[in-house]
This record gives structure tokens, sequence and C-alpha cells, in this order.
């Protein structure tokens, strides 16, 4: 199929962005178009008018400060994976990066679009929901700071109020000896993800999180996840009952589901123990 007929324009600005997106509450914003493209083709989306936000720059940096590693939302994914302009100081990103769909799939599509689609099966969703990063909204004029455990709200919906826009990321920087780990299980390579999970143990900064995806809605994130754990990390320690009424209210409601987060989540917790990898540079 094709699309509807529409129009593209290019704002300057976060601000020339914002009016159009009130001015004409069908839009829909575009940078790598990997998902809106897709549902363009099957009118699964019908906007008129398309707002291209990726000639504007401060959607493209990419900073580190003292404590944050801030990512601009239209950087991409392939950009993450090869650690450009700073992005390796948290190398967890290029593992997660690698395993996202495919590279020419990477090559354009953006994190922060990533963010904002709210498929609840992506990675990136569930992995910066793990390191505890944030995401800084803006409508050109004020902004506001929000976790991305809590940008999504449900499937496919967020945060955003009208008008808003995802204009950048902003990463923790773990300690030196702190370990990670990200797993997904997929029917095959490049798929979206039936179960996924995620683990920092940062004992440094005494940090033990963990974050659970592909489930219904946003991610589950366990911010002491030390109740998860009889001992040490790993998956024999993992406290399968403890998980039972969190998975249940996540809405795990088949017992294959509920063996598939468990297993992605014994699987993590093996490789976030055996890691020799540290997470900061």
């Amino acid at each position: 199929m094709k699309p509807v007929a529409f129009e593209t324009v290019r704002p300057a600005s976060l601000a020339e962005a914002s009016r159009l997106l009130v001015r004409h509450p069908d839009a829909k914003l575009v940078a790598g178009g990997q998902s809106l493209g897709p549902m363009l083709n099957l009118r699964l989306a019908r906007p008129r008018l398309l707002v291209d936000i990726t000639g504007i720059p401060d959607l493209t940096t990419v900073s580190r400060t003292v404590d944050h590693l801030v990512i601009g939302a239209c950087v991409t994914t392939a950009a993450v994976e090869d650690g450009r302009g700073g992005l390796d100081a948290v190398p967890m990103l290029a593992g997660v990066a690698a395993h996202v769909a495919y590279r020419a799939v990477r090559n354009r599509g953006t994190v922060g679009g990533s963010l904002c689609h709210a498929d609840p099966a992506a990675d990136w969703p569930t992995a910066l929901a793990a390191l505890g990063a944030d995401v800084i909204m803006s409508d050109g004029v004020s902004g506001r700071t929000v976790p991305v455990a809590h940008l999504i709200t449900s499937a496919f919906e967020t945060a955003l109020a009208p008008g808003e826009i995802l204009v950048r990321i902003r990463v923790p920087l773990p300690s030196r000896d702190a370990r990670w780990s990200y797993v997904k299980i997929t029917r095959k390579a490049g798929e979206f993800a039936l179960a996924n999970a995620a683990v920092l143990d940062d004992p440094e900064r005494a940090i033990l999180r963990v974050a659970i995806g592909a489930l219904r809605g946003p991610p589950l994130v366990i911010e002491d996840a030390r109740t998860l754990f009889s001992g040490p990390v790993s998956a024999a320690s993992l406290d399968r009952a403890a998980l039972a009424p969190l998975l249940d209210a996540a809405g795990v409601d088949s017992e294959t589901q509920r063996t598939l987060h468990l297993t992605a989540l014994s699987r993590a917790a093996d490789q976030a123990a055996s890691s020799s990898r540290a997470l900061a540079s």
C-alpha cells in the first residue's frame, strides 16, 4: 500500500516544531522514520503533515558532564553502536545498539524515536530504564525531565504533552567497576523481543537495578533489586517467588510469558555476574 498524501516541513528550531504540532494536531514528527514509514505505508497512520526534526541542532549533539552522558534524541542507533562522539562513555549502550534490528535500520533509526514510538518490545526503553536514564522534553519554551521508566505510559503511548518534543536522553555515568547485562529473547535475530531484561550492578553507588521489558506496557523497573536475589547476582540466587507478583501486576498472565521473562532475567543475572566489561570508560 501507499500512504495518504502528506506534506513535509523542516523546522529550524524546537519552538517552530512545537508550534507546528500544536497548529496541526494530527501531524507526526519524523526523524529516522523506521517505525513511522511502515505505518504510513499500511495507513495505520494518516497524518497530513510530517514535521522533520533532523535539522534541529539541539537534537543531534552528544555531550558529557561530570555525572551524565547526554544524547540528542535524533542520534542514530548506529552512532551509538560505533561509539561516535563520546558515546563510548557508557559501553552498555553500544552492546544494546548492536542487537537492535539490522544495521540498515540502525543507520537511520534514532534513540529518541524508539523511545517515543513506545513499543513495549523495543530495546532502548528497557536498557535505558535499567541505567536510570531520564529524558528532557520541551515545547520550545520550557522543558521538563521525566525518567525513562515513566516516559511510556502504555503500549505506543507516552507522557509527552501536546506540542512537547523529546530533546535529550541523559544517562548517569556508572562507576568504573559497575557491571551490566542486557538479554532479549527473539524468534530470530533482528526481531523485536518476546522478552527482554537488563541488570545494572554498581556497588560503588549502591545500585542494583533490574528492568524487564516486552510487557503489555512500560518496562517493569525494580529499583532495589536486592529483594530479588538471595545472594550475589546470579540465576541461582534469583528469587522467583519474589518476582512472581511483580510479573502478575505487569499483566504477565500466561505460563509461557512468565517462563520467557524469567529466562531472560536469569540469563541477564548470570551475564552481569560474569561480565568482565566495566560500564564506564
